[in-house]
């Protein structure tokens, strides 16, 4: 296993979500520091703010590739379809790994049941019932890839 997927794999074993966990697992590489990182990806977990919507590892990873080849400014069409183009590739990736990008339907919840905005304590049974460990194995491997893709030395 490499080593940025053992790094966000044991974030997220440590308590931190799951986007945080992906993201925070890449941070470096852009000059960022790990808490500007966790800061920056902490509203995402739990499918956004706990809402239950786009999976928080898979947002986490959307995260990195802003900073690889996101827009910073208002009218860089080319730009901002690229960065579009990378996102739909590595969502579908996602998607195709995992059977969907949606945080409820990965844990098989009915959509909109448990939202609140307490999150779970993270206990033995909570990660024995929990796919999260896994998604956010995922979405770090397939952000490898990418850059395995791409000639990109990480």
């Amino acid at each position: 296993m490499d080593k940025r997927t053992e790094k966000a794999i044991e974030l997220f074993k440590n308590g931190y979500n799951c986007s945080q966990s992906v993201f925070a697992a890449f941070a470096d590489i852009y000059g960022m520091d790990e808490k500007t990182a966790l800061l920056v990806s902490s509203s995402f977990g739990g499918g956004i703010g706990r809402m239950r919507e786009t999976c928080g590892a898979a947002c986490g990873m959307f995260l990195a590739a802003g900073l690889e080849n996101g827009s910073f400014t208002p009218h860089d069409n080319d730009g901002k379809a690229a960065n579009y183009k990378l996102v739909q590739e590595l969502a579908s990736e996602f998607k195709k790994r995992n059977g969907s990008l949606i945080c409820a339907e990965l844990l098989g919840l009915k959509p909109k049941s448990e939202i609140t905005n307490i999150p779970d304590d993270r206990t033995k049974e909570y990660y024995q019932k929990r796919p999260c460990v896994k998604m956010v194995e995922e979405a770090t491997e397939i952000l490898l890839d990418y850059y395995k893709s791409i000639g990109k030395k990480i």
